[in-house]
């Protein structure tokens, strides 16, 4: 046997055997008592916005493409979302400390508004994901109005932000 063939059959039986080792799925409840809704006021219109632009990595629950079964794509996408949802969780938004939902309203606001979220490598596959100018404006005025309202409620925290 050549040595391309043996280098071939070699990758196709590690492609093989890694599809037998998949990541935990984010499979659990995208609206928990934690959940930012039970915080702030989340209009039908900014939580469909959320739902499919930013909840499949920033939630408790994700709804995962068919190709997630493929792996090492599974992997990498099981990382993202991990990553997405330590710098952001609104499923578990409440459970915050206040200094962290000022900062974190901060930050979504500054993210759109930079336009680093939603990621481009999720717009790749989720185009319906890109926001509009409207969208965005919704997004950045109801963070910017939350921080607003924090700072209000808690001024101590401000200076420690």
């Amino acid at each position: 046997m050549s040595r391309k063939k043996k280098i071939f059959y070699s990758l196709l039986a590690i492609l093989i055997v890694i599809q037998f080792f998949r990541p935990e799925r984010n499979s659990g409840n995208a609206a928990s008592p934690n959940d930012i809704a039970h915080y702030t006021t989340v209009s039908p219109e900014l939580k469909n916005i959320m739902a499919v632009s930013c909840n499949d990595c920033h939630s408790d629950h994700t709804d995962y493409p068919w190709y997630t079964n493929i792996q090492p794509v599974g992997w990498w996408l099981n990382n993202h979302v991990k990553d997405g949802k330590e710098e952001i969780n609104f499923s578990q938004f409440n459970s915050y400390r206040v200094k962290r939902k000022m900062r974190k309203f901060h930050e979504i606001a500054e993210m759109i508004e930079e336009k680093e979220m939603p990621l481009n490598t999720y717009l790749w596959i989720h185009k319906d994901a890109k926001l509009t100018d409207s969208q965005a404006k919704l997004l950045m005025d109801w963070a910017n109005d939350n921080e607003k309202m924090l700072e209000l409620q808690y001024p101590d925290s401000v200076s420690k932000k």
